[in-house]
């Protein structure tokens, strides 16, 4: 919904408003956050005569300013919106809005403000989008439109770009993401203080370190509580994120809230008549806490063209049950037990290319290597298809080992510097993808593949951070990690575009590249290398809050951790993998009969469960105790949910106390029962209390007052171990 009056235009839409003030040179924000309903004209001015902040002292002679591309000129001593030169001069941008349209369509609406340079010849372009989940999107075009082209300054140096929006007083708390390999997206929380709280990334990949997302919040936040002002930067390179507060404000706002791509010196450089076109910048607002903002995201994610439709497949990854030792005979032993336990894709992983026995060669080498597959790999995909499952095969596109026939033909195609290599990581270098070559390399190889194989799905690796990432050049090495990420981008574009029914795996040594840039060209993320549910439980539990758990990989692995070393039970290791797209990555050929039975009995729970689990709303408790976690997910129409209880420690406390299951409707009744195909639980205690004894045995009948508002006592379980309850309500 858009109004407009005067100067103010104001977009509603998913319980969310925007308002801009578009009577000044340069456009400001008056408000972002929740919906003001509909305003008339007497409401849209007194928005716009009270966004002025004071005239402080000892400061400007006019009333600082904070508009939507912030620059010096008008008194913004903070991070600037745009930054660049013409060969070290024209710095110091001035703006003009030279106009603006709003347009609406299914997806949502969009006002385009056209801005003009008077210090530089430029044009931008400031797109956002207000969809119809209340995601605000935000992209900026800035657009080379001098004409003398013999000026010795024609050339535009871009330094950045950046996206702001304004947060209040009341945002006081920081939460964003840290994290290593096999711990991804740890939680930290601070104050908002003066100054700038900046996450940069130069890895040419988000990282496992990866802000993913950012927030500033009231200080009660919680899952459940909270007001929320957060963002995503939609991008696969090198970002930029940042809180800032500056003494005097942002306008009459206390504060921003900014990113963007982080552009390398001499990265961009336009021409006149050409243009740069920032990454999206997803912005999300929420009065209804974390889950508030995982509402939208995950509506949003859900309306994509793209987005998979079908059930999400059981899989089976051969990785941690074989490795490298590609023995037929026995993957076809291990497919065969696939198929008894109901896994409905197996993707075969690292070792089945050129030289690649252990990982210090061969990557790069995309052609099956006939030492280890004489007959190609069809005895093992026909063996898979006999039994009625998909095929999918790992790749390592963007990578190469230096002893690689690739490499050995092709060391132009490298992206480092001339001279000497540097540094390697696990072994292997970064491949140049944005060389014309490389890419059509890349692509006709993989593309041969796909069609002799007919492969379903692609685990997409890249298993190292770009470090002097440089386009090697005569006249000269150049930053490319832009170049980079565009190209990684035209390659999967292109493969889909050849195989529309291909799904593809983001996985970066785990979850190094989990950004919605990338989900735009693929099916799922592999959230982590660690397989070990302690860590995971974590893990999937903060990657949920950005993406629906169907594109989420999580599998179920051997009883000691291949990464921690730590055994867990079998029960919370399935239990933990359930909820998300569920697999395997195990060589079950080692299974008892007991545990292919309690598998297959889980992979059945998944196969029922799953069309709520991809489709359901991701809700998350609010508990005291760090050592617990209770999550689930309701359906949308509330009728049906399914909880995870699960134990990381033992705590003080003998027993949890009532816990209130978020996301259920105190008004209504339900039934609940244990949902115990994942094996026996151990618990910390002679027996549960009474509801959980009774609700074992069969449907147990509650007012939703008691479920929802009151809460029930869970059971105390031993550490390591996890249950799941199914509740439905009744008509």
């Amino acid at each position: 919904m858009t109004t407009a009056s005067h100067s103010i235009v104001h977009l509603r839409s998913g319980g969310v408003s925007i308002a801009y003030d578009l009577g000044h040179p340069v456009p400001r924000v008056a408000h972002w956050g929740a919906d003001l309903g509909p305003l008339d004209d007497a409401d849209l001015a007194t928005l716009a005569m009270t966004s002025g902040p004071a005239r402080f002292n000892s400061s400007l002679d006019t009333a600082r300013a904070f508009s939507v591309l912030p620059s010096e000129h008008e008194g913004w001593s903070g991070t600037p919106g745009l930054a660049g030169h013409l060969d070290g001069t024209a710095t110091t941008p001035r703006l003009a809005l030279t106009g603006h349209h709003v347009g609406s369509d299914s997806a949502g609406t969009t006002i385009t403000m056209t801005l003009r340079d008077s210090v530089a010849p430029l044009e931008i372009e400031i797109i956002h989008l207000l969809d119809i989940d209340g995601l605000l999107h935000a992209t900026t075009r800035v657009r080379h439109v001098a004409e003398d082209t013999n000026d010795e300054r024609a050339a535009y140096w871009l330094q950045a770009v950046n996206s702001m929006l304004p947060v209040p007083a009341r945002a006081a708390e920081i939460l964003d993401f840290t994290g290593k390999w096999c711990r991804e997206r740890s939680p930290q929380r601070l104050p908002r203080v003066h100054g700038t709280h900046s996450r940069q990334v130069r890895r040419g990949r988000p990282g496992h370190d990866s802000p993913f997302l950012m927030a500033v919040a009231t200080r009660d936040l919680g899952f459940r509580r909270g007001e929320v002002w957060s963002m995503h930067v939609a991008w696969s390179g090198d970002q930029q994120w940042y809180v800032e507060q500056l003494p005097e404000g942002a306008g009459a706002h206390a504060g921003v809230l900014g990113g963007g791509e982080l552009l390398a010196p001499g990265e961009i450089r336009l021409e006149p008549g050409e243009s740069y076109t920032s990454p999206r910048v997803v912005f999300a607002w929420s009065g209804a806490g974390l889950d508030g903002v995982t509402d939208r995201f995950h509506s949003a994610l859900r309306r994509r063209p793209s987005h998979p439709r079908t059930p999400r497949p059981l899989t089976l990854n051969s990785w941690e049950a074989v490795y490298f030792d590609h023995d037929l005979d026995r993957l076809v032993e291990l497919t065969d037990r696939a198929a008894r336990v109901g896994v409905e894709r197996v993707v075969l992983d690292d070792g089945w290319f050129g030289g690649r026995r252990n990982d210090r060669a061969g990557l790069g080498d995309w052609t099956v290597s006939p030492d280890v597959w004489p007959d190609g790999l069809h005895p093992l995909v026909d063996r898979i298809r006999e039994h009625g499952m998909q095929f999918g095969l790992w790749f390592e596109p963007e990578m190469v080992n230096i002893d690689s026939e690739l490499a050995r033909l092709h060391p132009d195609w490298l992206l480092l510097p001339q001279g000497e290599l540097g540094p390697s990581w696990r072994h292997q270098y970064v491949l140049n993808v944005a060389h014309p070559d490389a890419w059509r390399h890349l692509f006709e190889q993989i593309d041969a593949l796909v069609r002799e194989y007919a492969i379903d799905f692609i685990k997409w690796d890249h298993n190292r951070d770009l470090l002097e990432a440089v386009w090697r050049h005569p006249n000269g090495d150049r930053p490319a990690v832009h170049e980079q990420t565009q190209a990684l981008y035209r390659l999967l574009d292109a493969l889909r575009e050849r195989h529309p029914g291909l799904e593809i795996e983001s996985c970066a040594s785990g979850g190094a590249r989990v950004d919605l840039g990338i989900l735009e060209r693929t099916d799922r993320v592999w959230a982590s290398d660690s397989n070990d549910p302690a860590e995971r439980q974590n893990i999937q539990l903060w990657t949920s809050t950005l993406l629906p758990l169907e594109l989420i990989g999580s599998h179920v692995g051997a009883a000691e951790s291949h990464t921690t070393h730590r055994v867990t039970a079998l029960s919370f290791r399935l239990v933990t993998a359930l909820f998300a797209h569920a697999g395997i990555e195990w060589d079950i050929t080692k299974c008892s009969e007991d545990e292919l039975r309690t598998m297959t009995a889980w992979a059945g729970l998944y196969k029922e469960q799953r069309g709520l689990l991809h489709s359901g709303r991701v809700v998350r408790a609010d508990l005291d105790d760090p050592a617990v976690l209770l999550h689930g997910v309701v359906a949308t129409d509330g009728r049906s949910a399914l909880f995870a209880w699960a134990r990381l420690a033992t705590s003080p406390s003998v027993h949890s106390g009532r816990v209130a299951l978020p996301g259920l409707d105190a008004a209504a009744r339900y039934r609940i029962r244990v949902r115990e195909e994942c094996g026996p639980t151990s618990l910390h205690q002679g027996a549960g209390p009474d509801w959980f004894e009774r609700a074992r045995k069969g449907w147990l009948e509650l007012p939703g007052s008691v479920l929802a508002t009151v809460g029930i006592p869970l059971p105390t379980l031993n550490p390591d171990q996890a249950l799941v309850f199914e509740v439905n309500r009744i008509d």
